[in-house]
């Protein structure tokens, strides 16, 4: 986020700007919702019934398993092509994008392959009855040949987006859900192929999708693929595996909640009167009603992200607030709407997929009316982990986000049915949603008491002023005393000195908490890789580049650490300095500094090394602290000053051509 380009976002009116931005977003994902519900509306009102549904309900989250290998390597490649672009790496780039391409193309044959093989084990385990089991596997073998299809084109799209034509992805997919609704009624009713013309419709519009991204990727703005591309860079690809890793995690979380959803519906339906066929079509329409609900407040949300984000990392605390308290009234509006239309006349919507059986009709009336009962707070929920994406706080994001869906819905979901029967797997949603609900109060309470204290940003404090000459970029192993003598050098070159100033900049950028950029290359949780991999990480590290570069031009400065040295290697005034020391020389000095143990400390330094070596790698794609990347590269246990001293005076052996 350029903060020039982008001041309009600190003064134009709120809603204005909320409606220029969400309106897109919500449309983008309503159109992506198509594929998940037309097939069913048609299949519900054809001779297929409800038991059509259930057939496609079983086959879906077999479909998100799918995507979820798609997204990762796609959703990957498309981080990993944003921070290329950052440094200027094109090589690298495009070597990763087609490397994303063959694995997910060959991961799609290895998922082809495993599913012919297990077939009824995975229909069976996904909710398949006695009753539906033949139309799941005519709707499940056609739609997994056209798994490679629908892999590969995912896969792409999301490197359009990041290669800067969102609304060409958008188009992609457009054309594909167009495509699906016209034959869908062709292929089940004119043709009379029932559920396999509704698979057929699906893969014909996945196709068309496809094509059209391979027509982009004739024409692409920041990359070009060759033949080079598709040569295996297992290095490379590692990235792209850890960048996409967080996306794939989110999509698992989903195959976990519809598959244990579907086997409680499908054990206890049988239970009931019900039978084990009408749960798992009605579930299935009742989530992808849902998502659209859901989808509507998440285009919001997304919407409201850059005006969060700039105004928060200007310290804008009013337009935070204003910006929160009309996202937050709007997906209370939606919510409750939602919730009359689901509570009061779930028969109108239930009708759009067919089926009148009296017993169907009474399972999905009470569905909607249960599961669906405080949908309200479920928007609320959805809303508020985005939000903290926004502002970058990213753990209580998936705090909000797991507490609903993992803490609470899928232990509620496999107990209550014990005790309530069928009723159970209905009201574990709510209770879900109240327990959700809760957490989110919590930390939304807790956040905004911390919001009062923060104080408006000055930059002139921050990005100081300087003489043309040498920029030294510090990097140091942890305990070498790196920041300390990095200040000392500073103090005796009289020139500006950058280490957390660098972070405060970056929040300013970036819209995102200063705490928490700060904590990127540091962090000793056990997950920091896949830390690394989130979205607020990513602008994070795109916010440093643009300021560690911005500092460069002030003039001569010293900066340590955020792989400055890197950001910088282009400057013909750049200095690259690493500092470290023995390990027994660090831990001594951990452990007077902390007065840790001497375990502790050694765990300390593991970690923080680690962890730098990672963001090192993030950022450049090369190996930290290797000597060849480095101008000089010194011992500190000599003493700090000793080694201030040997940096001034090759500083300024460099500055006299000496």
């Amino acid at each position: 986020m350029k903060t020039e380009e982008n001041k309009f976002l600190g003064s134009e009116k709120i809603s204005k700007l909320l409606f220029r931005f969400s309106i897109p977003c919500i449309l983008s994902l309503l159109i992506s919702s198509l594929y998940n519900i037309v097939d069913q509306i048609f299949i519900g009102n054809s001779n297929l019934g409800y038991l059509g549904n259930a057939a496609t309900g079983v086959v879906y989250p077999i479909t998100i398993i799918a995507v979820a290998f798609a997204w990762c390597f796609g959703d990957g490649a498309a981080a990993y092509l944003s921070l290329c672009q950052g440094r200027g790496d094109a090589e690298n780039a495009h070597q990763a994008i087609g490397n994303s391409i063959l694995v997910t193309f060959i991961i799609s044959l290895i998922f082809l392959i495993l599913g012919l093989i297990f077939e009824n084990q995975l229909l069976y385990l996904f909710g398949a009855s006695a009753k539906s089991i033949a139309l799941a596997r005519d709707y499940y073998l056609i739609i997994l040949l056209g798994i490679p299809i629908y892999m590969v084109g995912n896969s792409m799209n999301a490197v359009i987006r990041a290669d800067g034509s969102p609304k060409f992805s958008m188009v992609a997919t457009l054309v594909g859900a167009i495509i699906n609704i016209i034959l869908d009624p062709i292929f089940i009713f004119t043709f009379s192929l029932g559920i396999k013309g509704a698979a057929y419709a699906t893969v014909i519009g996945e196709i068309a999708t496809l094509i059209v991204s391979i027509i982009y990727y004739t024409k692409t703005k920041t990359f070009k693929l060759t033949l080079k591309s598709f040569k295996m860079h297992f290095n490379i690809f590692k990235n792209v595996i850890k960048l996409g890793i967080s996306t794939f995690i989110t999509q698992m979380s989903i195959v976990i909640i519809s598959l244990v959803c579907n086997i409680m519906l499908a054990k206890y339906g049988a239970l009931s009167k019900y039978g084990a066929d009408i749960p798992i079509a009605v579930i299935g329409i009742t989530m992808k009603v849902f998502s659209i609900v859901i989808n509507i407040i998440v285009g919001i949300i997304l919407g409201a992200q850059p005006i969060l984000g700039y105004n928060y990392g200007a310290k804008n605390i009013k337009r935070v607030k204003e910006t929160f308290k009309i996202v937050l009234i709007t997906s209370f509006i939606v919510g409750v709407i939602s919730t009359i239309i689901f509570e009061l006349s779930p028969e109108t919507i239930i009708s759009i997929f067919g089926s009148n059986e009296e017993l169907y009709m009474e399972f999905a009336t009470l569905t909607f009316r249960l599961f669906l009962m405080l949908v309200t707070f479920t928007c609320l929920i959805k809303m508020s982990s985005i939000f903290f994406q926004a502002v970058g706080k990213p753990f209580a994001s998936a705090i909000v986000s797991l507490a609903r869906d993992i803490c609470f819905f899928v232990p509620l979901v496999i107990i209550l049915p014990r005790f309530f029967g069928i009723k159970g797997v209905l009201i574990a949603s709510p209770i879900a949603d109240f327990l959700g609900i809760i957490v989110t109060i919590i930390l939304i309470i807790n956040f905004f008491k911390k919001l009062d204290d923060i104080k408006v940003f000055d930059e002139k404090v921050y990005l100081k002023e300087s003489k043309p000459g040498v920029i030294i970029a510090i990097s140091r192993s942890h305990g070498s005393q790196g920041k300390a003598i990095g200040e000392l050098v500073s103090k005796k070159l009289n020139i500006p000195y950058y280490y957390k100033e660098v972070t405060a900049l970056a929040a300013k950028e970036s819209g995102l908490d200063q705490e928490f950029i700060s904590s990127i290359n540091h962090s000793e949780d056990l997950l920091h890789d896949l830390y690394l991999t989130t979205s607020p990480v990513k602008y994070a590290i795109m916010a440093q580049e643009k300021i560690i570069k911005k500092i460069a031009e002030k003039g001569s400065c010293v900066i340590v650490g955020r792989a400055a040295d890197y950001i910088l290697k282009d400057n013909p005034n750049l200095v690259s300095i690493f500092i470290s020391a023995p390990l027994s020389y660090r831990v001594n000095k951990i452990m007077s500094m902390y007065h840790d143990s001497k375990e502790k400390a050694q765990k300390h330094i593991a970690n923080s090394d680690k962890n730098q070596a990672s963001y090192y790698e993030m950022i450049s794609g090369h190996e930290w602290g290797q000597a060849q990347n480095y101008n000089l590269c010194i011992d500190s246990s000599i003493g700090k000053e000793k080694t201030a001293e040997i940096i001034c005076d090759y500083i300024n052996k460099i500055k006299w051509g000496c």
